[in-house]
């Protein structure tokens, strides 16, 4: 039996645990609605170059983390790592670019094969909300403000920080790149393994490393502001011009980047210290030049994800669950006529807990153990009169009450 434990990097939710999650989701739910995003789901699995294109044969993800496997039909399949990819790949696949511009939200499980460790798992879950066709900063400040106003629901915010940067356009993009990798070439012998490898490929992400030696190097890095373009400048002067006018507090950091090529101007991340190492919550940016290298239009995007486990983690203990009606039968009628008022209890609104066996005492210890409002005693007797005796468990009192007026005398225990 000992075997029979779940997968490493793995975890059952159990209805606590689930209760917390569910809230996490709705309130994000109910935000991103009132914000005009609609919910959209892709499958858990795609084919392997939804992700590996846009995402980079050499990066972390594609070589040590992803999920990927051939299927009895010998298609390469990728267990998703992330949301944005595929909803891309639907937006293409389903011909919405005629549509734009496009606002989605999403949640779901993720799937990478990292070191376990607090608030990190192999199969985590998230929450998304993508942007698609506003090429102005407005669509920036909107994302943030709404990921704000989630945070916010859910008792959050106050405790986290947002970080700002921008990684400007194309252009700025690219004469920073050739000066990091300038700089970075003079201590190369000096990077970690990781490091070195992404000298060639993704020097940015070099200024992200938590290698000890990679941050010290870093400290002297040329910074990203000496080779933004007047436009680039203008697009961030104008995300940040955005949120000062919503109040929305920032810091800025120019060590927070995006080693891919699509990404470009705003990056920002929700951190917070109460998570140990693991102190993003939310984080995202603008990624103008993901759809077409995924074979679509040239389409502006920009968007965020959070990860569920870490939000729980920091969420006050949800509103509990509407506590159940207890509906007890007395005898072969009472057995009789449960089903029944129970469906129509439930279909008023109301939790109903229906007793399978046992005699009365037996299903009145039930009745409390799950925390039950209210009991419906169905007995021979009361049936016979069309009524049932309705008792208020937590004053211990009881009256008979008509079955036609069972739903209207229950309401105050909604």
């Amino acid at each position: 039996m000992a075997s029979l434990q779940p997968v490493r990097g793995t975890q059952d939710l159990l209805p606590a645990d689930q209760s917390r999650h569910r809230h996490v989701i709705e309130t994000a739910r109910t935000i991103a609605a009132r914000f005009g995003y609609q919910e959209i789901a892709t499958p858990i699995f795609e084919f392997t170059e939804v992700f590996s294109r846009p995402i980079g044969e050499t990066t972390d993800i594609v070589v040590k983390e992803m999920y990927t496997f051939r299927d009895r039909s010998g298609d390469e399949i990728t267990l998703r790592p992330e949301y944005t990819a595929g909803i891309i790949r639907a937006i293409i696949s389903n011909g919405l670019t005629q549509n734009l511009p496009l606002k989605f939200f999403a949640s779901g499980p993720m799937f990478r094969h990292e070191r376990p460790q607090k608030g990190r798992f192999r199969q985590f879950h998230q929450i998304d909300l993508e942007l698609i066709g506003v090429p102005q900063p407005q669509a920036d400040v909107e994302v943030i403000e709404a990921g704000a106003e989630i945070l916010d629901a859910l008792g959050i915010l106050p405790r986290t920080v947002l970080e700002l940067n921008t990684l400007g356009d194309t252009a700025s993009r690219r004469a920073y790149r050739a000066a990091l990798i300038d700089y970075f070439g003079k201590y190369r012998s000096e990077l970690s393994e990781d490091s070195q490898r992404r000298l060639e490929v993704n020097p940015l992400r070099i200024l992200d490393s938590k290698e000890e030696t990679d941050r010290r190097i870093s400290q002297g890095a040329p910074s990203f502001d000496q080779y933004l373009n007047d436009e680039s400048r203008k697009f961030f002067a104008g995300v940040r011009a955005g949120l000062d006018r919503l109040g929305i507090r920032y810091e800025l950091s120019p060590r927070l980047v995006r080693g891919l090529d699509y990404y470009c101007h705003t990056a920002f991340e929700f951190v917070t210290e109460h998570l140990g190492s693991q102190g993003t919550v939310m984080g995202g940016g603008r990624y103008d030049g993901l759809m077409a290298l995924m074979g679509g239009p040239d389409t502006p995007g920009v968007g965020w994800a959070a990860g569920i486990e870490r939000l729980a983690m920091l969420i006050a203990e949800p509103p509990a669950e509407p506590r159940p009606i207890a509906v007890i039968p007395v005898g072969e009628k009472g057995e009789a006529e449960a089903p029944r008022v129970a469906r129509e209890l439930r279909r008023a609104g109301f939790h109903v807990e229906l007793g399978y066996s046992g005699n009365v005492g037996r299903r009145m210890k039930r009745a409390n153990k799950i925390n039950a409002r209210a009991a419906v005693i169905l007995g021979e007797d009361e049936l016979a009169r069309q009524t049932a005796m309705l008792r208020d468990l937590d004053a211990g009192t009881q009256s008979e009450v008509p079955l036609s007026e069972l739903a209207q005398r229950l309401a105050p225990f909604r």
